[in-house]
């Protein structure tokens, strides 16, 4: 199927007050996550993956030994991380439900120790890239981090955070100040029941 963009699920100008000025979200959203789905799009044609969903797409085009992806991965799996990024933050003030607490607090000790690695993964990501918190295939809760395009799905892993560390994500409210993002992500902008529901 043709990939299509979503309208974020709230105002440009309603994470402003958390750290993510309307700027941001404008540039983030409508240029470049649209070049995804319009690049995407141009690359789909004639692949034989047109009748696939998003996800079968990004599973059957990921390369596990390649040293650079197909252009239509790249674009698709892109596209399919951000519709997650868009949906897994919002306004301030979102708290995070009793069962995702505990099992933060199960996996990792606490929630404060899982803070501190997700967002270690997301600053020692060398270039552009993500880092997640997922559901592994075993059940259990994971803090990783993945190069460029490449997701959770690609592992048959559940991504439950994901925080977008490529440049233009954070340069026009952060300049270069990666790990402060990550912190006022973490702190600000997650909205913690979009997490918790995606734990199944």
């Amino acid at each position: 199927m043709a990939f299509t963009l979503p309208d974020l699920p709230y105002a440009y100008d309603a994470l402003a007050g958390a750290g993510m000025s309307q700027e941001t979200l404008e540039f983030h959203h409508d240029l470049h996550h649209k070049a995804y789905v319009d690049n995407g799009n141009k690359l789909l044609e004639g692949s034989g993956h047109e009748g696939k969903s998003l996800e079968d797409i990004v599973v059957a085009t990921y390369q596990a030994d390649a040293l650079v992806q197909s252009g239509l991965f790249n674009n698709a799996s892109q596209h399919w991380n951000h519709i997650q990024f868009w949906e897994m933050m919002g306004p301030s003030g979102q708290a995070m439900p009793s069962e995702l607490e505990t099992a933060l607090n199960e996996s990792f000790g606490s929630v404060d120790t899982f803070k501190q690695e997700f967002s270690a993964a997301g600053a020692g990501q060398f270039g552009s890239g993500w880092c997640w918190l997922v559901k592994d295939k075993d059940g259990s809760l994971k803090v990783t981090k993945t190069e460029n395009g490449v997701n959770p799905l690609c592992f048959g892993q559940t991504a439950l955070l994901g925080c977008d560390v490529w440049e233009h994500s954070y340069y026009i409210d952060f300049r270069n100040k990666r790990p402060a993002y990550l912190s006022n992500f973490l702190d600000n902008l997650v909205n913690w029941e979009n997490v918790a529901s995606r734990m199944g």
